[in-house]
């Protein structure tokens, strides 16, 4: 899968985050967490994709980059999910310094659960543990509101 959008401005960036969630919570049950890579340019619009993603979740919280707390958990209403994921975890390896740093935050666990879904801001700083279903998300800055968002399944950023 290899998806292309170009987004005029953030409610854009927003609407195809919110559209990817819905098509997530429509999928059946898996063996672990759909998990999600991010990756660009400070400011290239990572987190506004994510509050539209949250959206699509139907999580009511407003959704900021947990820079200097790295990890969020939300909870994922359970009438808009059945017994598929439950919980969104927002993850921002920003200051990661080495990806083993993320591990003793129980990141193995959290890609295991199929009741999580993950989105990794700055996912290529930890791409040594990342799991081999990720679905990768590059961003790329064009100007102050355009953005290049492209969507492929996993092998590696791009």
């Amino acid at each position: 899968m290899k998806l292309k959008y170009l987004t005029k401005n953030p409610s854009q960036t927003k609407k195809v985050g919110e559209l990817l969630a819905k098509k997530f919570l429509k999928e059946k049950k898996q063996k672990e967490a759909k998990v999600v890579g991010l990756a660009g340019e400070l400011g290239g619009g990572k987190t506004t994709f994510l509050q539209g993603f949250a959206k699509g979740l139907v999580i009511k919280e407003k959704i900021l980059s947990p820079t200097f707390v790295i990890m969020k958990k939300f909870r994922i209403s359970t009438k808009t999910c059945n017994l598929k994921p439950k919980t969104f975890v927002h993850i921002d390896c920003y200051r990661i310094e080495k990806p083993k740093e993320i591990l003793t935050l129980g990141f193995k666990e959290i890609i295991s659960n199929p009741q999580n879904i993950v989105a990794i801001e700055w996912a290529d700083r930890i791409r040594g543990i990342l799991p081999k279903n990720l679905i990768w998300i590059k961003f790329q800055f064009l100007s102050k509101n355009q953005r290049k968002i492209t969507i492929r399944d996993y092998n590696g950023p791009k």
